[in-house]
This record gives C-alpha cells, structure tokens and sequence, in this order.
C-alpha cells in the first residue's frame, strides 16, 4: 500500500540520519530506541523533507519529496519535481539573504519559496489538526536552513508554530522534570586564540543570572580544568555557554573554545562522563549561543547534533550563524524568563518561539538575522 510505501521511506530517512551520525563519530555509539510521536506530544507535526534522484530511461531527475506525519493520522506526503541543482542554489540564495544587503522582497521571495516546497500543501492539515510545534527532520543541505524565518506570503512560520530540530524520533532523549533551572554559565567577552572578542557576552550572561540561579565562568575564570570540576561537581540542568565555537561535518574542525584552549567534540563526552554514566543526572539544556556553522559546509548541523549527543544533553539550542549583537543578550533574557514561569509552564521550543517574537517585533531587530540563527535540536519538550 502506498501507506507502508511512505512509512517505509520515513524509517530510511531516520536511518540514514543515524548512519550519518555513526559516521560522523566513526563508532556505532548512538543508543537508539524509537518512539511513538503521538505518545510524546498530540500538538507537534513531524516534517521529513528529502532529496530523492529518479533515474528513468538514461534521464536522471530529482524531487524534494516531504513525508508528514500527524498525530493519529495515516503519513502524508508530497513532492516538487526540481533539479537538485536548483534546490540546492535556491536554499544557499535563501540562506544569504538572512544577512543584511538583500533586499526585504527578495529575501521574503525566497523564504516563501521554500515554505511553498515544505509546508505549503500542509497548511489545511495542519491547522485542522491544532498543531502547534513543528518538528523537522531535516536532510542532507536542509540541515542548516534557519526554518522559522520561512515565510507564508503574510507572516514568517515563527509567528504561527514553535519549531525544533531533530536528528530522527529514534534519537528522542526522554525529557527530565522541570526543577527550579540552575544554570552553568561560561563564556569569552574577550579576544582569544585568533577569535574576535564577544563584547555583549557579558551582558547575556548577567541577563541570564538574572533570570535564572546562575554560576559564572567569565574569560580567566573559564579554562577547560575549570569547568569541567564544575561540570562534574554538581548537577546543573542547563549549561550556557556563549563563547566562539564552530559546527562542522569534519569533527576535526568541530570545536568549542575556552580561555586556555579548544575543546574538540572528541572530548566533550570526557566533560560530560559523569552525566553519561548516570552518576550525575543529564543536562536539560545545554545552549551554544556564539557558534557558528562552518562556512560552505553544507552538512555543518551534524557537528552541532553531535555535540548535542555527546554531552547527552536532551536539549540543545544553537545558533547557525553568530551574531555580536545585543540582541542575543535580549533573545536569551526573554528565553530563559519563559522558561521560569511557573503559573504556565511552557515547552523549550515555545519558549524559544516567544523569545524570537520578542526580538522580531523590536524595530531595531526584527530583520532575521538576529533571531532565525537560533534552533533547538532535540527534545522540544
């Protein structure tokens, strides 16, 4: 039937994300039990886009297929016939125009272009089914696409649905109870090893001990010996940190850089290792707020799932591009407040959603450069 048709290519999209993964860290080392969507969340809506080649009498052609799934509903899915040259250019002009010098038409042509691709036939569905988060699992170069600043000829996708990243449901980390947030909290204002200095980080870190009970690690303070005693020391359920860093397909080029030195993904699961091993609980959240992806790496994102998987963090919140703005202060003031309200709890992925409305409705801010880098990867719990 053409349901086992589609839900057959929904489990080798999440395959081959997890092949890619395993290749990535060159071990067999992700756990992975999968898991029922309507049993983690009624309100979410599971999106796979990806780019299948059709070979047909010598004529090679390419669709981006896009497979739906809804809660309690039968799989959906649909195709746009295109060369994935033409995608793939598409995408990348899509992507630059996020940064100041397009023009607002042409950046809002291209952004509802591809929301015509992944979300266009969907809407009705959508809409019926009272969805209100929308979980991509993206492929291959769709990785790195900022999607809440899509755009649906009215308003960006951001606007109507919290969205969130995920490596495939496989990988769905169970969440953990929300305590009151204790934070760690390192970063660079500083220039250091070649990287520019970060001026507003010290006003994003003292936004957020304001919000939440925060332990500071700030320039000298934040060596690698230091936090990881830190780390290891007591069982923090977000861990912040705003320094330079870059996400990379290559793990060798996929780092986080300290006072002292850079700390390969390699090594971030030794950080990690008493959370792992279950000695101590594992963070909630961990949050990467200057990083970047490397620069014409169009599978980039993987660096920053696998940071989120070494750490065994269940959320990860990451920025695709680094913005030195005090914006990033304001969005992740405004994030954090969210997630402390107790009259109303709300998920990380609505959270980060009212914080992006937050700075989109600031006249200085609103362009998306300085809120669309921000993804949550994860568990949007």
């Amino acid at each position: 039937t053409s349901q086992a048709n589609i839900k057959q290519a929904r489990e080798v999209i999440e395959a081959l994300q997890l092949a890619e993964l395993d290749n990535f860290f060159r071990d067999a080392c992700l756990d992975t039990q999968p898991v029922v969507l309507d049993e983690i969340d009624t309100q979410a809506a599971v999106i796979y886009p990806i780019i299948l080649h059709d070979s047909f009498r010598g004529n090679s052609a390419s669709r981006l297929e896009v497979v739906i799934s809804l809660p309690n509903q039968p799989l959906r899915h649909y195709a746009t016939q295109l060369p994935e040259e033409e995608i793939e250019d598409i995408l990348q002009q899509f992507y630059s125009s996020l940064y100041p010098g397009y023009s607002r038409d042409q950046r809002l042509r291209l952004a509802e272009e591809v929301y015509d691709w992944l979300i266009r036939p969907a809407e009705a569905d959508l809409a019926n089914s009272g969805i209100q988060t929308l979980v991509f699992v993206p492929d291959g170069f769709l990785r790195n696409l900022p999607i809440a600043a899509l755009y649906d000829g009215e308003q960006y996708i951001v606007e109507k649905y919290s969205v969130a990243l995920s490596p495939g449901l496989q990988l769905f980390p169970q969440g953990l109870q929300r305590e009151e947030l204790q934070a760690l909290t390192a970063g660079l204002t500083e220039a250091r090893q070649g990287f520019a200095e970060l001026p507003a980080v010290e006003d994003e870190v003292k936004e957020i001990a304001s919000e939440v009970d925060a332990q500071v690690l700030l320039n000298q303070e934040f060596t690698r010996t230091a936090f990881q005693k830190e780390i290891n020391g007591k069982p923090f359920p977000v861990v912040h940190l705003a320094t330079h860093g870059q996400f990379s397909s290559n793990p060798q080029d996929t780092f986080l850089l300290t006072w002292d030195e850079r700390i390969s993904i390699k090594d971030f699961d030794l950080l990690f290792e008493k959370r792992r091993l279950g000695i101590l609980k594992p963070i909630d959240l961990l949050v990467l707020s200057a990083c970047q992806t490397a620069a014409g790496d169009k599978r980039a994102t993987l660096g920053l799932a696998g940071f989120a998987l070494r750490s065994g963090a269940r959320s990860t919140m990451a920025s695709l591009w680094s913005v030195h703005d005090e914006s990033t202060a304001a969005l992740m003031s405004e994030f954090y407040r969210q997630l402390t309200q107790t009259n109303l709890p709300i998920t990380k992925a609505e959270a980060l959603r009212q914080a992006q409305l937050t700075l989109l409705s600031d006249s200085q801010y609103n362009h998306p450069y300085f809120w669309a880098s921000f993804v949550l990867v994860g568990n949007w719990l």
